[in-house]
């Protein structure tokens, strides 16, 4: 899993696996990526620091039971 911020733009996007996707818009600032399977593949998340109220000059990143994986 990747999460990637551009705090310029003010776009996160999270992406769960590396895949040619689908795009569904759920409304004009999030998006859902979808794999050829249907699964989820990514979210964007446009004017995110508004969206999910953190502040772009300090945005806090909690990982809770990530585990590595082996490549």
């Amino acid at each position: 899993m990747k999460i990637i911020y551009d705090e310029k733009s003010d776009v996160l996007y999270i992406e769960f696996k590396r895949a040619k996707v689908t795009t569904k818009r759920l409304d004009e600032d999030v998006a859902l990526d979808y794999d050829a399977q249907g699964r989820l593949a990514g979210i964007e998340v446009l004017g995110a620091s508004e969206r999910l109220h953190f502040r772009k000059d300090e945005p806090i990143v909690e990982l809770h039971h990530i585990l590595a994986a082996a490549r």
